[in-house]
């Protein structure tokens, strides 16, 4: 069978994630632009071929081309990919309809956003369809650390469509390789989900750190939440066994337990007795648990859905409620037999 041609990939965002796909891409031989939103971060970043603001330390190859044109980078494209913050998905949304004409050869719009939006508690593909009906859009996402991915360490992630088409297949041979393996599902509903709660889980396993609980509160914390992550999804309309996978159970553990992760970091900090407005004050990067926290504990507020664990870090982060406290009110519920796994014999 011969080999396919390369594909034309736009990506949008040049924060780490942005960067680290298009290191990425070009490593597995891919045409990839790479698209700030900054004219002069476009500038800077074709000067010194490194983005020393948000991956420092990582060489981008001269076959990337940087701008911040979008229509010259989407005119081309085959597959658009964006690592934008949840809360500003909708505007680049409206910026590539502005820009589209019926001659695009764009097939495939994927996120690589991992929140909801606030307000309208839409997940990244939801809005996408919403502004752009007529593209298919889907999710990629896993436990991926941009530095990581950008060094070619070994990583894999999962890949979700509205169409489950034949370009999707192309999409994920093209991607895939010795350092970065992508599976696709059929459940964009449970990778989107899952890709959104282990954010907020990451921020209470920061809590544990920052407040010096130790190994086995941490443990017990990340089991009981892949628990409730589980509920939650599936009430949402998701597939169990989505969130035993790489977007559920595989991000959580690595945004949990990872030096890196932002969000385990914000929540560490806040468990010392830091909060969260000076912890947010004049950041450059998002951390993408705090809003998604107020979308999700709307939500589950909505359908009725218990989520205790995603209560108490949001009463943290938006009541002033002290850590310990919240401790306390998990550790003194009321007793109850361990959820069973779907995969248990009942």
């Amino acid at each position: 069978m011969p080999e396919q041609r390369p594909l034309n990939f736009a990506v949008i965002g040049a924060g780490a994630w942005g960067t680290a796909i298009v290191a990425h891409l070009a490593r597995r031989g891919q045409q990839t632009t790479l698209v700030a939103r900054r004219p002069e971060h476009a500038e800077l970043l074709r000067a010194v071929r490194e983005n020393q603001d948000y991956l420092p330390g990582v060489r981008l190859p001269e076959a990337i081309i940087v701008t911040s044109d979008l229509r010259a980078a989407l005119v081309e494209a085959d597959v658009a990919l964006i690592a934008s913050p949840s809360q500003a998905l909708r505007t680049w949304c409206e910026q590539m309809r502005a820009v589209l004409h019926n001659t695009s050869r764009l097939q495939l719009f994927l996120s690589l956003v991992k929140g909801l939006e606030i307000g309208t508690h839409f997940r990244p593909s939801e809005i996408m369809a919403q502004v752009l009906p007529s593209l298919n859009c889907g999710t990629l996402t896993g436990p991926t650390n941009a530095s990581e991915v950008a060094r070619g360490l070994p990583a894999a992630m999962v890949m979700a469509a509205v169409r489950a088409d034949q370009f999707v297949g192309q999409v994920q041979a093209a991607m895939s390789g010795p350092t970065l393996r992508i599976y696709t599902s059929d459940d964009l509903a449970g990778a989107e989900y899952g890709a959104s709660l282990k954010n907020i889980y990451a921020i209470a396993a920061g809590f544990c750190d920052g407040l010096k609980l130790g190994d086995n509160a941490k443990a017990s914390l990340i089991t009981r939440a892949l628990t409730e992550m589980v509920r939650v999804g599936e009430s949402l309309g998701s597939d169990k066994e989505t969130f035993y996978g790489l977007s559920g159970f595989g991000d959580l553990v690595a945004t949990c337990h990872g030096a890196w992760s932002r969000n385990r970091e914000f929540g560490e900090n806040i468990g010392t007795g830091k909060s969260a407005e000076s912890l947010l004050a004049g950041r450059k990067t998002v951390v993408e648990g705090y809003r998604t926290t107020k979308a999700l504990h709307d939500l589950c507020l909505q359908n009725g859905i218990t989520a205790p664990i995603l209560s108490e870090v949001h009463d943290i982060l938006y009541t002033g409620k002290k850590p310990a406290d919240a401790l306390m009110a998990l550790m003194t519920r009321e007793l109850k037999h361990e959820t069973h796994s779907p995969f248990s014999k009942k």
